[in-house]
Protein backbone atom coordinates (compact mmCIF):
# COMPACT_ATOMS: atom_id res chain seq x y z
CA UNK A 1 0.00 0.00 0.00
CA UNK A 2 1.11 3.27 -1.00
CA UNK A 3 1.89 6.34 1.69
CA UNK A 4 -1.59 8.20 0.36
CA UNK A 5 -4.02 4.96 0.84
CA UNK A 6 -1.95 4.28 4.37
CA UNK A 7 -2.88 7.81 5.59
CA UNK A 8 -6.59 7.49 3.94
CA UNK A 9 -6.93 3.76 5.81
CA UNK A 10 -5.61 4.84 9.10
CA UNK A 11 -7.90 7.93 9.60
CA UNK A 12 -10.62 5.33 9.06
CA UNK A 13 -9.72 3.38 11.63
CA UNK A 14 -9.26 6.10 13.70
CA UNK A 15 -12.43 6.96 12.88
CA UNK A 16 -13.94 3.68 14.06
CA UNK A 17 -12.47 3.55 17.58
CA UNK A 18 -14.73 4.08 20.40
CA UNK A 19 -14.96 7.41 22.14
CA UNK A 20 -14.66 5.45 25.68
CA UNK A 21 -11.38 3.68 23.97
CA UNK A 22 -9.92 7.35 22.58
CA UNK A 23 -10.68 8.87 26.34
CA UNK A 24 -8.59 5.92 27.93
CA UNK A 25 -5.82 6.00 25.32
CA UNK A 26 -5.56 9.61 25.98
CA UNK A 27 -5.24 9.37 29.51
CA UNK A 28 -2.50 6.50 29.44
CA UNK A 29 -0.44 8.01 26.71
CA UNK A 30 -0.49 11.79 29.13
CA UNK A 31 0.46 8.96 32.06
CA UNK A 32 3.24 7.43 29.97
CA UNK A 33 4.58 10.76 28.88
CA UNK A 34 4.76 12.54 31.99
CA UNK A 35 6.45 9.71 33.38
CA UNK A 36 9.50 9.61 30.77
CA UNK A 37 13.10 10.64 32.25
CA UNK A 38 13.49 12.28 29.18
CA UNK A 39 10.42 14.78 29.94
CA UNK A 40 10.90 15.24 33.54
CA UNK A 41 14.97 16.57 32.53
CA UNK A 42 13.86 18.20 29.39
CA UNK A 43 14.24 22.09 29.65
CA UNK A 44 12.11 22.18 26.91
CA UNK A 45 9.34 20.56 25.21
CA UNK A 46 8.47 20.42 21.37
CA UNK A 47 4.35 19.62 20.58
CA UNK A 48 1.85 20.39 18.50
CA UNK A 49 -1.81 20.95 19.24
CA UNK A 50 -3.42 17.75 18.23
CA UNK A 51 -6.37 17.52 15.95
CA UNK A 52 -9.49 15.71 16.18
CA UNK A 53 -9.10 12.20 17.36
CA UNK A 54 -5.36 12.57 17.41
CA UNK A 55 -3.30 11.52 20.87
CA UNK A 56 -4.54 14.52 23.12
CA UNK A 57 -1.59 16.91 22.96
CA UNK A 58 -3.15 19.83 24.65
CA UNK A 59 -3.63 18.89 28.01
CA UNK A 60 0.25 17.67 27.92
CA UNK A 61 1.15 21.37 26.43
CA UNK A 62 -0.74 22.79 30.00
CA UNK A 63 1.02 19.75 31.90
CA UNK A 64 4.64 21.35 30.28
CA UNK A 65 3.49 24.90 31.09
CA UNK A 66 2.57 24.10 34.80
CA UNK A 67 5.93 22.37 35.33
CA UNK A 68 7.89 25.16 34.40
CA UNK A 69 8.99 23.89 31.22
CA UNK A 70 9.66 25.98 27.38
CA UNK A 71 7.04 25.21 25.62
CA UNK A 72 7.95 25.90 21.87
CA UNK A 73 5.09 24.97 18.90
CA UNK A 74 5.50 24.50 14.96
CA UNK A 75 4.38 26.97 12.87
CA UNK A 76 4.76 26.27 8.87
CA UNK A 77 7.04 28.43 6.63
CA UNK A 78 7.05 28.48 2.52
CA UNK A 79 9.22 25.99 1.61
CA UNK A 80 8.20 23.09 3.31
CA UNK A 81 10.33 24.23 6.71
CA UNK A 82 8.78 24.67 10.18
CA UNK A 83 10.14 26.78 12.86
CA UNK A 84 9.10 26.21 16.88
CA UNK A 85 7.84 29.40 18.34
CA UNK A 86 7.64 29.63 22.50
CA UNK A 87 3.86 29.99 24.03
CA UNK A 88 3.06 30.60 27.16
CA UNK A 89 -0.74 29.72 27.14
CA UNK A 90 -2.91 28.08 24.35
CA UNK A 91 -4.47 31.49 23.84
CA UNK A 92 -1.21 32.20 22.14
CA UNK A 93 -2.21 29.84 19.24
CA UNK A 94 -4.38 30.99 16.36
CA UNK A 95 -5.65 29.18 12.88
CA UNK A 96 -3.22 28.70 10.15
CA UNK A 97 -4.25 28.51 6.31
CA UNK A 98 -3.81 24.44 7.41
CA UNK A 99 -6.65 24.30 9.81
CA UNK A 100 -3.79 23.81 12.60
CA UNK A 101 -3.35 25.74 15.85
CA UNK A 102 -0.21 27.71 15.81
CA UNK A 103 1.65 29.99 17.80
CA UNK A 104 1.03 34.11 16.98
CA UNK A 105 3.98 34.71 14.70
CA UNK A 106 6.05 37.08 16.77
CA UNK A 107 6.49 34.69 19.48
CA UNK A 108 10.10 33.64 20.37
CA UNK A 109 11.69 31.74 18.20
CA UNK A 110 13.37 28.77 19.98
CA UNK A 111 15.62 25.75 18.58
CA UNK A 112 15.93 22.09 20.66
CA UNK A 113 18.63 21.47 22.19
CA UNK A 114 20.32 18.20 22.92
CA UNK A 115 18.16 17.98 26.57
CA UNK A 116 14.95 18.64 25.18
CA UNK A 117 12.31 16.66 24.08
CA UNK A 118 10.33 16.73 20.65
CA UNK A 119 6.67 15.29 20.39
CA UNK A 120 6.41 14.75 16.85
CA UNK A 121 3.21 14.03 14.79
CA UNK A 122 2.17 10.96 12.32
CA UNK A 123 -0.68 10.11 11.18
CA UNK A 124 0.92 6.39 11.98
CA UNK A 125 3.73 4.76 13.40
CA UNK A 126 4.73 1.36 13.01
CA UNK A 127 6.85 -0.64 15.88
CA UNK A 128 9.98 0.15 14.48
CA UNK A 129 9.73 3.80 15.00
CA UNK A 130 9.18 4.54 11.34
CA UNK A 131 6.20 7.27 11.41
CA UNK A 132 3.76 8.10 8.48
CA UNK A 133 3.29 11.67 8.56
CA UNK A 134 0.90 14.29 6.95
CA UNK A 135 2.78 14.23 3.32
CA UNK A 136 4.72 17.40 3.66
CA UNK A 137 7.91 16.18 4.75
CA UNK A 138 7.87 18.98 7.26
CA UNK A 139 9.12 17.26 9.98
CA UNK A 140 11.39 14.88 8.38
CA UNK A 141 13.78 18.49 7.46
CA UNK A 142 13.04 19.92 11.17
CA UNK A 143 14.47 16.36 12.80
CA UNK A 144 16.95 16.15 9.92
CA UNK A 145 20.13 17.09 12.83
CA UNK A 146 17.65 17.65 15.42
CA UNK A 147 19.85 16.86 18.97
CA UNK A 148 16.90 16.27 21.25
CA UNK A 149 14.80 13.11 21.85
CA UNK A 150 12.14 12.58 19.78
CA UNK A 151 8.72 11.18 21.02
CA UNK A 152 6.02 9.98 18.67
CA UNK A 153 2.63 9.54 20.63
CA UNK A 154 0.36 6.56 18.82
CA UNK A 155 -2.72 4.23 19.96
CA UNK A 156 -1.82 0.69 20.86
CA UNK A 157 -5.11 0.02 18.91
CA UNK A 158 -3.41 1.79 15.58
CA UNK A 159 0.40 1.22 16.15
CA UNK A 160 1.39 -1.22 12.77
CA UNK A 161 3.93 -3.82 12.19
CA UNK A 162 5.51 -2.06 9.09
CA UNK A 163 5.03 0.93 7.54
CA UNK A 164 6.47 2.40 3.85
CA UNK A 165 9.36 4.47 4.29
CA UNK A 166 11.80 6.31 2.08
CA UNK A 167 15.35 7.23 2.46
CA UNK A 168 14.49 10.58 3.82
CA UNK A 169 12.14 9.34 6.86
CA UNK A 170 13.36 10.10 10.40
CA UNK A 171 12.24 7.74 12.86
CA UNK A 172 11.78 8.84 16.37
CA UNK A 173 13.40 7.69 19.41
CA UNK A 174 10.37 5.79 21.25
CA UNK A 175 6.89 5.27 20.65
CA UNK A 176 4.10 6.16 23.78
CA UNK A 177 0.92 4.61 23.69
CA UNK A 178 -1.76 3.82 26.28
CA UNK A 179 0.12 0.88 27.26
CA UNK A 180 3.86 2.09 27.54
CA UNK A 181 7.11 2.96 26.09
CA UNK A 182 8.74 1.41 22.85
CA UNK A 183 12.59 2.37 22.31
CA UNK A 184 14.70 1.60 20.14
Amino acid sequence: MDKTAMRREMRSRLAALSGDYIESSDAGIFRNVVSLPEYVSAGAVFIYYSLDREPDTHRLVRRALDDGKTVAMPRVLGGGRLEHLRVHSADELLPSRYGLLEPIEWAERIEPEKNDIVIVPAVAYAKDGSRLGRGGGYYDRFLAGCPAFTAGLARNELLLDTLPTEEHDIRVACIVTEKGVIRF
